[in-house]
């Protein structure tokens, strides 16, 4: 008597079903990232890019954490700035929904938090139910040895999500996606490397945005990793290289630990 077995998936459906597999997860993070601006009173604003981590407290309640670039928030004088929320309609259309969000309190001081010397800034915000469903695990940034474990290296493609310009892809206010490579050597340690560079032209309105890649075949993960957070361009004596700045993931964990600390009670 014999199995019955399964006959084997064909070439063509294999590289159907990870294409959708690939662009079902890209889609995950495209929900997950928003527009942070701020109007700046003669008819233009401040804008940057962020994306939402499920990141639970250390005693395992629920916490929704803002991670976008440092110099976004600083460069915001004003304690309310906005965050772009989108609702989703019952025809299948979507509404773009900016609402305040406070970012400094009342003596003016930051409320989000950084580690020293990284262009990293997390903040536990209060989102709308959708939103905190959209946010992705802490578990898909990538640590410290996720670079090596992957064998991700020079020329490697990564795709990033932004708000170039202060544009975005349509009216509902989802972040464009671009994709570029990695364009340094070595990419770890990350204690000496603790950013990389990626070829990709880099406009204001990008910086705070997920730089990621999704599974390429069948073995891969099954989420997208987030290999950092894209935070400026490289700029020689006012030329534009076309190449952006990446700070690996792990200092996003690292000011997470730290909002961590920042809330736990005095001994």
């Amino acid at each position: 008597m014999f199995d019955l077995q399964t006959l084997p998936t064909t070439s063509a459906e294999a590289t159907q079903t990870v294409s959708r597999s690939a662009r079902d997860l890209t889609v995950t993070m495209i929900r997950a990232t928003v527009q942070i601006d701020q109007p700046n009173g003669d008819g233009t604003r401040t804008v940057g890019a962020g994306f939402l981590l499920n990141a639970p407290r250390a005693d395992g309640t629920p916490r929704t954490v803002l991670v976008t670039a440092d110099h976004v928030l600083s460069r915001m004088p004003d304690s309310e700035a906005r965050i772009g929320w989108r609702v989703e309609l019952p025809d299948g259309g979507w509404r773009f929904d900016p609402q305040p969000l406070i970012i400094r309190d009342a003596d003016s001081d930051p409320l989000w938090t950084k580690p020293d010397d990284r262009d990293i800034a997390v903040m536990e915000i209060s989102a709308p139910a959708a939103f905190a469903r959209d946010a992705i695990p802490i578990a898909w940034l990538a640590d410290r040895e996720a670079f090596d474990a992957a064998a991700v290296g020079p020329g490697d493609a990564m795709r990033t999500l932004g708000f170039p310009r202060g544009r975005s892809a349509n009216r509902a206010g989802f972040p464009i996606l671009r994709v570029g490579r990695i364009a340094s050597w070595p990419l770890t340690p990350i204690s000496a490397f603790p950013t990389f560079l990626l070829d990709l032209a880099v406009f204001p309105g990008d910086s705070g945005g997920p730089v990621f890649w999704t599974p390429a075949t069948q073995v891969s993960p099954v989420h997208p990793c987030v290999a950092g957070v894209l935070t400026q361009e490289v700029i020689v004596q006012d030329e534009r290289l076309r190449i952006g700045v990446v700070v690996h993931a792990d200092y996003i964990r690292e000011a997470v630990d730290l909002l961590d600390q920042k809330a736990a009670p005095a001994p």
